[in-house]
């Protein structure tokens, strides 16, 4: 029993990681008034972009910063449209999903053309944490998890202790009586867009250069949307989004090891265990909740 535990719970943790990665981002990017609904392309954008540089270059350092510049650019077109342009912020994201999802998908056969088996990469390679000790097993995990935990309490002091925090949530908050003020309100949204961007593109990079050693069309699966139930489950806080990070890990690691006992399941609704437990969130979790109170809304209204 204590053996599967610390298998649950080092599963837990690298399947939580590329979520906690795009919801920290989201959680930024909400704080400032801007929701990005485009987070699932952001991170399949980082995935192939990631892949693509560590092929080129042998190097899965190289990929992951690829990958976040990547995402950068993408969330640019993002911040364009909806900072720029005053574009609705939910069709602009749901057009960047779209975007990234072709994107990806052509550039995929242009250079590897349609392949009947999956190429692999150099991937981050677990670190070496405790020996052979069985119980500290699952601290055993690549790099990228631990900048990961360690963005936990740097984005919550940088929110909750820093001028800048203040200034960012002030903008999410009254937007209206921070330009007032002399902020640059559409400065900062700018900025907490491509911070979002980045962070997604790196949650989407761990997908191919750490967690797997490869790319496949859609292997986001829907972890862009999960990251945003996780901003909402975790109240836009920071140890909140840790907490449902690791949640949504442990029920889709949880899935895995089901299959893997042979229970009495249909594989298929194995499968869905994960997004049901989404829809569970957003449909009772998020009573009482208050989010950012220019969360999405346009200039004009």
């Amino acid at each position: 029993m204590s053996e599967t535990i610390l298998l649950l719970a080092g599963s837990a943790l690298a399947l939580g990681t590329p979520l906690l990665l795009a919801a920290l981002g989201e959680l930024v990017c909400q704080r400032a008034g801007v929701i990005n609904i485009g987070v699932e392309g952001l991170m399949l954008t980082g995935a192939f972009a990631g892949f693509l540089a560590c092929w080129a270059t042998g190097s899965p350092l190289v990929g992951m910063a690829a990958a976040g510049f990547a995402a950068i650019v993408l969330g640019l077109v993002f911040a364009v449209w909806v900072v720029g342009l005053d574009a609705d912020q939910v069709v602009a994201g749901a057009a960047l999903n779209i975007l990234a999802l072709g994107l990806t998908g052509v550039a995929y056969r242009a250079f590897f053309g349609v392949t009947g088996s999956a190429l692999s990469v150099t991937t981050f390679a677990p670190l070496a944490i405790g020996g052979d000790a069985a119980w500290l097993a699952p601290l055993r995990q690549p790099a990228p998890v631990y900048v990961a935990l360690a963005l936990v309490p740097l984005v919550w002091i940088v929110l909750a202790r820093t001028r800048l925090g203040l200034t960012l949530r002030a903008v999410g908050e009254a937007p209206e009586a921070a330009a007032s003020l002399g902020i640059a309100v559409g400065t900062l949204r700018v900025g907490a867009i491509l911070v979002g961007a980045l962070l997604a593109g790196i949650g989407g990079g761990y997908l191919s250069l750490a967690y797997s050693n490869t790319f496949v069309e859609g292997m986001s699966a829907g972890r862009g949307f999960i990251a945003l139930a996780i901003v909402v489950f975790g109240r836009w806080r920071p140890l909140g989004v840790l907490i449902g990070a690791l949640l949504f890990g442990a029920a889709s690691a949880g899935q895995f090891h089901l299959q893997a006992a042979g229970v009495a399941i249909s594989y298929h609704l194995l499968l869905m265990l994960p997004y049901v437990l989404t829809l569970a969130v957003l449909a009772f979790a998020s009573g009482g909740v208050a989010a950012p109170a220019a969360l999405g809304r346009r200039r004009e209204e």
